[in-house]
């Protein structure tokens, strides 16, 4: 992978709801399972509420403007097997996911777009 590109980034739609969503929920954070329905949607809860173990990775740290405290992105290692050769840019789309993320109630839910990069 070129390692001067971001594993992860944010598009600057995106960024602006981490903005909202930290200011509503405290320092936050993404995972994303690669399970069935909403699984391969990232997924933002509050920083320490998904908890993470070993069969997790932890891809990126973003910094976004505006927002304290980095976010975590994780993804479980199997998603990751799969997207390692990606880059992975969280998007945001209209309409509600149906998992527990905490854009919800906002109408809209994050969405991960992905560009393959040189091994």
């Amino acid at each position: 992978m070129d390692r001067s590109a971001p594993r992860v980034e944010l598009t600057p739609t995106a960024a602006e709801l981490v903005r909202r969503l930290r200011a509503l929920h405290g320092p936050l954070m993404f995972h994303q399972s690669g399970g069935c329905c909403d699984g391969s949607a990232p997924m933002c809860y509050p920083a320490g509420e998904f908890r993470t173990g070993g069969s997790d990775v932890l891809l990126a740290s973003l910094e976004v403007a505006g927002v304290a405290e980095p976010v975590g992105f994780w993804m479980s290692k199997a998603q990751f097997e799969v997207w390692s050769h990606t880059r992975l840019i969280v998007d945001v789309v209209e309409g509600r996911g149906s998992g527990f993320s905490l854009e919800a109630p906002e109408g809209v839910r994050f969405l991960v777009r992905s560009r393959l990069v040189a091994p």
